[in-house]
């Protein structure tokens, strides 16, 4: 927490609404200055909006745990389904940050815009005809990973009216994305933790009936998740539209900024559908040792996911950064970026793994006292973040690629994570050592792709920016 305290004091800086915080003003150019001074600005403010985001989904484990086993289970089997979702969307959203990062770096500002706008449009419309083809198969879905009877009943609630929300949410992130390419590190933190505060705040009112209210249970909380990120959608949609008149309203050369978009964005799609894919067949595995262990899964990731914010921050800050320096032809900014964020990404995993390792009864304790909730969600704390720093360094790698519009090697990345290595070695653990070894086998891929990514993202910058430039 401490941390946390400092990295927000250094960051928190006045920013005017004038034109000096627009794109191309020094406000938003990372082509001048101290590069540690941007990358702990630009993580800094990430860090305050991912701190509320993982608040507001931890709280909601926290009072989900308080209505029974059973929700919490309900609430695990929905993330592989969750970041589905949530992959379509965002990996469109990295192909036009990457496209509009790079045209900050040359001053264009009027041609991103038009991307911004184009990319809006884009994802609205995917995410529909998405939403819809997920509602009508909702049942079919959750029952192939593994949920079963009043679980399955309290899924299905669940979804029905979290994808409500989804496309508030959805564009709030992708609003994220394109303001922080613009150079516009502040507004997006501050914007996240409206949303997220709402939730937080308004949930336990639904969820155990306080005030008079009904008492909705697991319902309740994706009422609440809808509520919350509806008015965090607005707040965005005033910030880009009226404050900072970051969209153009435009539809002339839409297809051109949809196949400059889709050269980064689809590749950057089928990665990041491949981690959910992947998990649906470690929650499938899971499932097989009891709802207890899915539970147990469900409140250690969320535990875990408070920690990893902080490298999984600075991952994504990185890419406007290299962006925009890759596209002035500062190749040298770009490598020393890559350097400092790597040695802080296994610095944080050995301090976070330190961490957990002390605290991770305690922690899991908080939310459920379930001895096989207990049992399973400890074991995960202390196998799974041994390889957390390795994971930062791999998401820093994957960040760069988009941002250099090399989305190739990501894919590969995580084709080579999660489908080649990890599942198999999933399957292979499950066999020996039970759900025990399907964490083991998470902790030793992500080690190994981590130190493959280290090594492929420094070659490919090495050749623009050799030792002696």
């Amino acid at each position: 927490m401490r941390f946390l305290l400092l990295t927000y004091f250094f960051v928190n800086q006045t920013v005017s609404n004038d034109e000096s915080t627009l794109p191309n003003a020094s406000a938003g150019n990372f082509t001048e200055g101290a590069v540690h001074s941007h990358l702990i600005k630009l993580t800094g403010y990430m860090v305050l909006g991912f701190i509320s985001i993982m608040t507001a989904s931890l709280m909601e484990t926290i009072y989900i745990g308080r209505v029974g086993t059973d929700e919490l289970a309900a609430i695990s089997f929905t993330f592989p389904l969750v970041m589905i979702m949530q992959a379509v969307s965002m990996g469109l959203s990295v192909g036009a940050s990457s496209v509009v990062a790079r045209i900050m770096g040359v001053g264009d500002t009027a041609k991103a815009k038009l991307l911004n706008t184009h990319c809006i449009v884009l994802v609205l419309s995917l995410t529909a005809v998405l939403g819809l083809l997920v509602y009508f198969n909702l049942e079919r879905f959750f029952t192939l990973l593994g949920a079963e009877n009043e679980i399955l009943n309290l899924t299905l609630d669940y979804m029905q009216i979290w994808l409500l929300g989804m496309p508030f949410f959805t564009i709030t992130l992708v609003g994220m994305t394109l303001m922080r390419a613009m150079g516009d590190a502040v507004t997006p933190g501050y914007l996240m933790t409206i949303g997220s505060s709402l939730h937080i705040v308004i949930a336990p009112f639904l969820i155990f009936g306080l005030l008079g209210l009904p008492a909705l249970g697991l319902k309740g909380a994706a009422v609440s998740f809808v509520m919350a990120r509806t008015v965090s959608f607005l707040s965005y949609g005033y910030v880009m539209v009226i404050r900072d008149k970051l969209l153009t309203f435009e539809m002339k050369g839409f297809f051109s900024s949809c196949r400059d978009i889709s050269h980064v964005g689809l590749p950057a799609v089928a990665s990041n559908l491949i981690a959910p894919v992947s998990m649906s067949v470690i929650t499938r595995l899971l499932a097989g040792h009891g709802a207890v262990v899915v539970a147990g899964f469900g409140v250690a990731s969320r535990i875990e996911s408070m920690i990893q914010m902080i490298i999984f921050a600075l991952s994504m800050s990185l890419a406007p950064f290299v962006g925009q320096n890759w596209g002035a032809g500062y190749f040298q900014r770009v490598q020393l970026a890559l350097r400092l964020a790597n040695w802080f990404a296994l610095s944080w995993g050995l301090f976070a793994y330190i961490v957990l390792f002390v605290t991770a009864e305690f922690l899991v304790t908080l939310i459920n006292d379930d001895p096989g909730v207990i049992q399973s969600a400890v074991y995960y704390l202390l196998i799974v973040p041994l390889g957390m720093g390795f994971m930062g360094v791999m998401a820093n790698a994957n960040s760069s690629f988009n941002a250099l519009g090399k989305p190739l090697p990501p894919l590969l990345i995580s084709t080579l994570q999660m489908i080649i290595v990890y599942i198999p070695l999933a399957m292979l653990g499950d066999y020996l050592w039970g759900y025990v070894g399907i964490f083991i086998a998470g902790a030793a891929t992500v080690s190994v792709l981590g130190t493959v990514s280290w090594i492929w993202i420094n070659r490919e910058v090495g050749r623009k920016a050799p030792p002696d430039e």
